[in-house]
């Protein structure tokens, strides 16, 4: 049981240090995407199931796949190739600490700590369950259709800025110029009065 938490641990940690050092943002999604699937895999190995499992469902399921077709349907034209590991990684790593040292001094610090844990709840899961799928059906429904609806407006804006045709960078440039050219070499050859 040790040796599981600690691998589910470390790939938690490995994938969201990726997220955020990494120059791609496919691949920083993609590591996000990781990194909640191990947060759940915890929540699952300490009993909790229906938080390992809406963890599955909203963070893996809606928001990491969300946020892999928001960055694959916007984006542009290939950047210029860039180093895979960020230059400000010390400024995170300063940052990350600091917050970590706080949350940790407040936790321990905490009246909460020193407690009993509380018993475990009962069939908790299965009310909820029932809950959504009876009285909480409609906006259940809603929140699917606005998630719906939010992909395919990402597509359709996707495929109207891939119709337009991107016009050339240098002859846009040189109209500006080339008529400044041209005024100013009419001005040197008209006689001044």
């Amino acid at each position: 049981m040790q040796i599981a938490f600690a691998i589910l641990v470390a790939l938690t940690l490995a994938s969201a240090i990726a997220a955020v050092s990494l120059r791609n943002l496919v691949h920083c999604a993609l590591c996000l995407a990781l990194a909640f699937a191990g947060l759940a895999a915890l929540y699952l190995q300490l009993g909790a199931q229906f938080v390992g499992f809406a963890q599955i469902l909203v963070y893996v399921g809606a928001v990491a796949i969300l946020v892999v077709f928001a960055i694959l349907l916007t984006r542009g034209g290939e950047s210029a190739p860039q180093p895979v590991i960020s230059r400000s990684w010390v400024a995170g790593i300063a940052v990350a600490v600091l917050v970590f040292g706080v949350l940790t001094k407040a936790m321990l610090s905490s009246s909460l700590a020193h407690r009993e844990p509380p018993p475990k709840p009962g069939p908790a899961v299965r009310e909820i369950g029932n809950q959504l799928m009876t009285r909480y059906v409609l906006p259940l429904e809603a929140v699917g259709l606005l998630l719906t609806a939010a992909t395919i407006g990402a597509s359709i804006i996707a495929m109207q800025d891939a119709g337009r045709k991107q016009p050339d960078p240098q002859s846009v440039a040189s109209k500006p110029a080339n008529a400044r050219l041209r005024r100013d070499a009419e001005e040197f050859e008209t006689p001044t009065g």
